[in-house]
Formats: C-alpha cells, sequence, structure tokens
C-alpha cells in the first residue's frame, strides 16, 4: 500500500468532526449500510424515545423531594435544620402522593416547572432508587451481605446506574444493550438509535451498538457535523472526487476496508443530518436546556432519519457537594426544572409528549446527615434516593417503589435506625436501578423474553416493573 493513499486516508478523516468519526467506530466487519430514503409519515404514532438526563456526582434527593407532613418534615428538621441545610417548610411546593396514605409531601421551590407537570399528572417519583446485587435490609448490609462494588465511590456508582450491572465492572451499558436488543424496531435507520449530547460514556455502549455522539445548541444541527472543504466550488468537488475514489482502492486490506466503510458511514450521517428544525418553544440557553434543545431538534427530524426509536443521554455535572450546597443545589435544581418542562413543551408542541420519556438518574443520594455548618453545609456520598419521570405515557402525580422497612416507598427519615446502612442516613434503596430501568425499557418496546438479557440480574429483584408506566 503506497503512503500517499495512508496519508490521503488521514487527511480525510480530519476532514469529519471527530464527533462523526467516534459515532461511527464499530467493530470490524459490524459496520451495517445506512438506508438513504426518507421515511414517509404513516405508522409514526408507532415513535418512542428515551430521554436519560444524568446529574452527575449525586444528586440530593433528600433535599429534592421532602416530607411536608408534620412528622416527616419535623424528622427532616432534627437531622438538617441545626446544621443549616434544611429547606424551610413554608418554601415547598406541595404534593400528595396516593400511594403514601394521603401524606403531603414537597418537591424543592426551584423545582416550579417540575411541580407542574406534577400537577398535570405528567410527572412521577420513583423512590429510594439506588444500585444493588440484591435486596438488602440494614441487618443483612451490616452482617456482610453482598453490595456494590466499591460502595459510595463516584465513578463507580454513576456508571453502576448506567450499566445496571453491579455485581462486576460492566463493559457495556444499558442504554446500549436495550438498543442491541431493540434494534429491529428501527428500520433501516439513517442515524445509530443512541445519541449522546454530553460525549462518550458507557450507558450508551452495547454489544453492536456505538452512539451518535453530537455537541450541544446553539450549535445548530445541521453544523454538528458538517465537513468543512467539501462544497460546491470546482476545487472541493474535486476533493470529493477524490475522496470517493479512494474510499474504492486497497479494500483486499481489513483495516483500510473498515476505515473507508467507516468514512463512508460518517459522510452519510452528515448528509443526512443537513437541517436545522425550527422549534416552537424557547429553551433556557443552560447546559441542561441546550442539551435537551438539540434532543428536541432530533426527534423533529425522526421521519426524515426513518427513526422509530431512539434513545437520548443528556447530563448536567456539579451535584458533589460536600460544602456549599445550598445555593449551588438550588441553581442546578432550578437549572434541571426549567429545562425538562422547556423539553416537555417541545413535545406537546411536535405530537409526540405520549411517545417520549425523560428520566433522571444520578451517582447517588446524598447522606441524611449534612457535612459541615452554617454557610458551607454540604453532604455526603450517599445511596438510595428519588428519581424524576416526565411523559403523557407516566402515570404521573404519585410515588413509585418497593416498601422499605416502615412499609411504604420511602424510608425513615431518622439516621442510624431503619433502612439507613451506618449513621449518616445512607438509606439503603428498595428498588434497584435494574427494576428502574427494566420499567422504562418495557415501555420502550423490549420484550419480556429479552429482559434477562439487557439487565442479567433481574431476577435478584422482586418483579421487573414498578407501574408507573402506561
Amino acid at each position: 500500500m503506497k503512503e500517499d493513499r495512508r496519508e490521503f486516508l488521514k487527511k480525510s478523516c480530519r476532514v469529519l468532526s471527530m464527533t462523526a468519526m467516534a459515532t461511527q467506530m464499530r467493530h470490524f466487519g459490524l459496520i451495517n449500510a445506512l438506508a438513504q430514503e426518507k421515511a414517509d409519515t404513516e405508522g409514526d404514532d408507532d415513535y418512542k424515545a428515551l430521554v436519560c438526563v444524568f446529574l452527575d456526582g449525586g444528586n440530593d434527593g433528600n433535599n429534592s423531594v421532602i416530607p411536608n407532613y408534620d412528622e416527616g418534615y419535623a424528622q427532616y428538621a432534627t437531622a438538617r435544620q441545626a446544621q443549616g441545610l434544611a429547606i424551610a417548610r413554608n418554601s415547598l411546593l406541595p404534593i400528595t402522593p396516593a400511594s403514601m396514605g394521603g401524606q403531603v409531601w414537597g418537591l424543592n421551590p426551584n423545582l416550579s416547572e417540575l411541580h407542574s407537570l406534577w400537577g398535570l399528572g405528567k410527572m412521577a417519583v420513583a423512590c429510594n432508587v439506588g444500585c444493588l446485587v440484591q435486596p438488602l435490609t440494614r441487618a443483612t448490609y451490616q452482617g456482610g451481605a453482598p453490595r456494590p462494588y466499591q460502595l459510595f465511590s463516584h465513578p463507580d456508582q454513576a456508571e453502576q446506574f448506567r450499566t445496571a450491572i453491579s455485581s462486576y465492572k460492566a463493559t457495556t451499558g444499558w442504554g446500549g444493550r436495550l438498543a442491541d436488543h431493540t434494534g429491529s424496531l428501527n428500520m433501516n435507520p439513517a442515524i445509530p438509535m443512541i445519541t449522546s449530547i454530553a460525549g462518550a460514556n458507557i450507558f450508551n455502549n452495547g454489544l453492536n451498538t456505538k452512539p451518535l455522539i453530537v455537541g450541544a445548541s446553539p450549535t445548530p444541527l445541521n453544523q454538528v457535523l458538517a465537513l468543512t472543504g467539501f462544497g460546491t466550488a470546482a476545487d472541493e468537488l474535486a476533493r470529493r472526487a477524490a475522496m470517493s475514489n479512494s474510499l474504492a482502492q486497497d479494500l483486499d486490506y481489513a483495516i483500510v476496508q473498515n476505515a473507508s466503510a467507516i468514512t463512508q458511514q460518517a459522510l452519510n450521517v452528515s448528509a443526512q443530518l443537513s437541517v436545522d428544525p425550527t422549534l416552537t418553544v424557547t429553551f433556557p440557553t443552560t447546559t441542561l436546556g441546550n442539551q435537551l434543545r438539540q434532543v428536541a431538534k432530533l426527534i423533529k427530524v425522526r421521519t426524515l432519519l426513518n427513526m422509530k426509536r431512539q434513545i437520548f443521554f443528556v447530563q448536567l455535572g456539579a451535584f458533589d457537594h460536600h460544602s456549599s450546597q445550598l445555593n449551588n443545589h438550588a441553581s442546578l435544581l432550578r437549572q434541571v426544572s426549567q429545562a425538562i418542562k422547556a423539553f416537555y413543551d417541545e413535545t406537546v408542541a411536535q405530537g409526540v409528549a405520549s411517545s417520549v420519556t425523560t428520566f433522571t438518574m444520578s451517582d447517588f443520594n446524598r447522606t441524611f446527615n449534612p457535612a459541615g455548618s452554617g454557610s458551607t453545609v454540604g453532604s455526603d456520598h450517599g445511596w438510595g434516593g428519588p428519581y424524576f419521570v416526565v411523559g403523557d405515557s407516566v402515570l404521573g402525580g404519585n410515588f413509585y417503589g418497593r416498601p422499605t422497612s416502615n412499609g411504604t416507598f420511602v424510608p425513615t427519615m431518622v439516621v442510624n435506625t431503619g433502612d439507613d446502612a451506618d449513621i449518616r442516613g445512607r438509606f439503603i434503596p428498595s428498588v434497584s436501578v435494574e427494576q428502574y430501568a427494566a420499567t422504562l425499557a418495557r415501555w420502550y418496546g423490549l420484550a419480556d423474553a429479552d429482559l434477562s438479557l439487557v439487565f442479567p440480574n433481574i431476577g435478584n429483584f422482586n418483579g421487573s416493573n414498578l407501574g408507573f408506566m402506561m
């Protein structure tokens, strides 16, 4: 093989954005040709999308969903008020989940947009979810029963939420495995089933699935994978012809054959994402708002891309609040609330609110017992916590989960007793990540027969459907 051939390939690949190239990396020999035709709009009501909003660093669920009945708030205040981490009761946004026997609860005052979705029956709370190998109680945990590896470690627990496997270090994510086993629901898709607006991470990777990775707004959708130097000028047309010719050469070399296929697929994806659709809703120009705005654009061109199923991953960081938590957490929750509400409103405008389900995940909850006091008060690494699920196919306005030691879906808010793993209020989950994710995956279209292929440890837990999806 001639040296100038290799150099031309390298230079051609550099023309593509690195995102486009990373998107197309497949196991050698598993490159699929992309469809060129557009789908018509018939049968579009079969479309479904899952949108994962990852709150990186460990969201303090104890200050996100707060007891607002007398006994519960008194327990909460006893644990947090003296050190300055309690949210004032009169500022809570009241909610009354039927599954909690008439108890009044409250959302953080910075979640006003999500509170409105709760009132419309479009948001549910999955309670006390966390990484598990098997069901645990305080007694069995303290007796040495199997628990997640590297428990309370940021990278390990975040990875286990993304893989839904806590018994060993997995090499694929549950989003990727879900795509592996629902790929047939997309007929000749123009792009991969999974799109990440937050870079590469294990959630997106399956055995045969790799994600499309694109940048967030304000970058126009038709520019996220745009080619440079391949316009309509004579020299640019010549460059394009030379590249096309190069991609057909030396295909008897396996590595060249696969490099050429990867490059061609990236070219095809770039050509498909040639429009920048106009949205109805104005999104906040925040980190999460810009990511969800790009997701909304990709959903709007789903018919052009021939997509019937899509999975999206977005992420907001800086939730690791060991100190100075109150103001920082308030700002982040406000961003989450505003961005998810804008995204939901856009799905309504597009007529797909019942076809798109948005859900949150995080490394873990925080300790109920604060870290520090006064203006620098924070919290440490916890365990089980609440997560939000939004969409018209969500049975909203309620709490869901599995009973804790007190018989409800929420642990007793007292440290060193009940479901506390130790003496800090690290509440042992009553719901595994597998159960939470399987509920979403079944709605998405995963067959019951394939549940154990996507969630290998699902059989360790009592039931795989928490009931929050229609």
